[in-house]
């Protein structure tokens, strides 16, 4: 089972909050990063989740169309073929989602699975993000409604990111400033309207100063053990022992002090993209370096075919990436959790 099932991915939810671990969730741009991603987690023996952004799903549907929904459909159908050879368990899930872009793509991904649960199949992704930290809260929570009960009616669970989130995702941005921090008054709202789990599971992206993108210490303040704060205040009126699975966004950078904090207040799941990008590229800008004049038809001269064969750099590519997974496998605590 290298998809997870609606069931299983519940599961898995459950035991990373409840020892403590988060899974990291790695964005994935084509075949090759996925295999990249599923290598990762594979050799630090834990299971984990895959996830494809607006901007990731339109580079998947191929330049001359950028059909998002084509690009997400494409590459999930492929996970669940390529992922049976690996010995650890995944979700499927779709990145930031602004409200401009639900209709062409979350929404249509949303109809596809409730088709498929229709006919006794099982949700082609298992969770999706609806981003509204551009709205207000109150506009941000009455779609989450809406979006929450299909996405329950397909057996989906729903990502949703309240409050701003700093730096740029995807085209949406916000300013690093004193709103990337979320209030209890904030986190209340949402248990009101979107229930505490009767309604549908939900994932919340709360926001402690979280920044996308590259950042250096110093630059952002995180305050993870707001979390608690959060946990509490909702958890006391509504009688639940930490009622949230969070979300951590803008990890890239983090501390691990920080990142310990943030597993003890409920973080089951992390972001994990600017990082990977990186350790995908560097191997290819050192092997393009080491072999410029292999590469190139440089005055007239034929290059070296090995040398420049997308296969060559692609491999050492591919073991880049794979390797910083593991290193958030271990920083998130994950290593060696997978179900057997």
């Amino acid at each position: 089972m290298p998809i997870a099932t609606p069931e299983v991915y519940a599961q898995m939810l459950d035991r990373a909050k409840a020892e403590k671990f988060a899974y990291p969730a790695i964005n994935v741009t084509s075949s090759q990063t996925l295999h990249a991603a599923l290598r990762g987690f594979a050799e630090a023996e834990s299971d984990g989740i895959i996830q494809i952004s607006t901007g990731g799903a339109e580079f998947l549907g191929g330049q001359h169309n950028k059909d998002m929904v084509t690009g997400a459909v494409a590459l999930a159908e492929f996970a669940h073929i390529v992922a049976a050879k690996y010995d650890i368990t995944v979700a499927l899930h779709t990145d930031h989602c602004p409200k401009d872009k639900l209709d062409g793509y979350v929404r249509p991904l949303l109809d596809i699975s409730a088709e498929r649960v229709k006919a006794g199949r099982d949700p082609l992704f298992q969770s999706h993000m609806w981003d509204g930290s551009a709205e207000t809260l109150a506009d941000n929570l009455a779609i989450g409604q809406e979006l929450l009960a299909k996405a329950a009616a397909a057996k989906i669970i729903l990502e949703v990111e309240i409050t701003p989130t700093g730096g740029e995702e995807d085209g949406v941005s916000h300013e690093i400033n004193d709103e990337l921090y979320t209030t209890v008054d904030d986190a209340l709202r949402t248990a009101e309207a979107l229930g505490l789990g009767e309604k549908g599971r939900y994932l919340l992206a709360a926001s402690f100063g979280n920044v996308h993108g590259v950042y250096k210490p110093g630059n952002v303040v995180l305050r993870p053990e707001l979390l608690k704060d959060l946990q509490e205040g909702v958890g006391s009126k509504y009688g639940k022992a930490s009622p949230f699975d969070f979300v951590f966004h803008g990890g890239s950078g983090s501390t691990a002090e920080e990142i310990a904090t943030a597993l003890e207040n409920g973080v089951v799941k992390m972001n994990l993209d600017t990082d990977t990008q990186y350790a995908f590229t560097r191997p290819v800008v050192d092997h393009m370096f080491r072999n410029y004049d292999a590469v190139l038809k440089v005055d007239g001269e034929v290059g070296t075919k090995s040398k420049y064969d997308p296969r060559t750099w692609g491999k050492a590519a591919e073991a880049g990436m794979a390797k910083r997974v593991t290193e958030a496998c271990a920083a998130l605590r994950s290593t060696g959790t997978r179900l057997k």
